[in-house]
């Protein structure tokens, strides 16, 4: 019955004038979050997944709010783990939770607010979500190997090989490092400010001398060059002098990586799981890595305790009785 639902986002009529409407709630509810100074971020995808149930609910002839009951809500959890993508492939258990948890937020929000006398999603038990390990870690030698494959005598390519010493140097975010402006860099202080990373927090993290060396070299030889205005204040530019895209970054970290030929594959967050266990392999507390990282919860770089294995590797081969080599030939 569902079956191109999800791809069928933009097509959600609703009204706008009915105040007990879903579309003009959903439209309330985001601006209350802008007011609030979620991130844009944010507020667009929480715009993306209300739209996903508003128009489920209009599939079932639901258009108000005070019309959708638990067991709507219920219906909607039971068709979130039986939807299949075009793929084939079911929607991955942290999709499902995020998709809807927004929806939670959304009816709290309604209830406080007494706009609907009771909030359907209350008690919902959301879908447990994995905690994965990075499947693809770079080594040193393949870094290094990534770092080499820019042309740095193009203006383009000395700007890529500075994006990448500031990926792996940082361990930022795609969006923080597209959101990085040229005053953010403390040259003396070798800093580099990070201004509304996720959840709308500012902080300082550290960046290496290599880094700077790289940036500053951009700066002076190649940022010019890209025809940028006098007050365009991003450090990393496109190819017309504005502000690099946080999908142009990625497609083109990702041919970088492919054109390195390492056999492994990734984009941005390569960097940032490499980052991060590089720091913790050579003995870094994990606390200060979760600092660096913008973690709001330890749990999340804990992660990282467990793709560092080379104290664990070590100690193996220490005292497993079976770790010396074979004496003669196998019985």
């Amino acid at each position: 019955m569902y079956q191109h639902l999800l791809e069928q986002v933009h097509r959600s009529p609703g009204s706008h004038d009915d105040p007990q409407g879903l579309l003009y709630l959903s439209c309330r509810y985001l601006e209350y979050l802008r007011v609030k100074n979620f991130s844009a971020q944010t507020v667009y995808g929480r715009t993306k997944f209300l739209r996903y149930f508003r128009l489920f609910c209009e599939q079932l002839g639901i258009t108000q709010a005070r019309s959708v009951t638990r067991a709507v809500i219920l219906n909607y959890q039971s068709h979130l783990y039986h939807y299949r993508k075009s793929n084939g492939f079911p929607l991955a258990a942290e999709t499902q939770h995020h998709w809807l948890s927004e929806v939670s937020h959304f009816f709290s929000y309604l209830t406080k607010e007494s706009l609907i006398l009771y909030n359907p999603a209350s008690d919902l038990e959301l879908p447990r979500q994995a905690y994965r390990l990075p499947k693809i870690i770079l080594s040193v030698p393949e870094v290094e190997t990534i770092m080499n494959v820019p042309e740095v005598s193009t203006p383009r390519g000395l700007r890529d090989r500075a994006i990448l010493e500031t990926l792996y140097s940082t361990g930022i975010r795609r969006t923080e490092l597209c959101g990085l402006n040229k005053t953010d860099l403390d040259f003396e202080r070798r800093l580099a400010r990070i201004e509304h990373g996720k959840g709308g927090k500012d902080r300082f993290v550290p960046i290496g001398e290599r880094a700077l060396q790289w940036i500053d070299k951009y700066m002076v030889e190649a940022r010019p060059r890209f025809g940028c205005s006098l007050a365009e204040q991003a450090l990393f530019l496109n190819t017309i002098g504005q502000r690099i895209s946080e999908n142009r970054l990625g497609a083109q970290v990702h041919a970088l990586i492919e054109k390195a030929d390492i056999g492994k594959k990734g984009s941005c967050h390569l960097f940032r799981h490499t980052f991060a266990t590089a720091l913790l392999e050579n003995g870094c507390d994990v606390r200060y890595i979760q600092a660096m990282l913008g973690h709001a919860n330890l749990k999340t770089t804990e992660i990282y305790t467990h793709v560092s294995i080379r104290a664990l590797q070590e100690a193996h081969q220490k005292y497993h009785p079976a770790r010396l080599p074979l004496q003669g030939q196998a019985a």
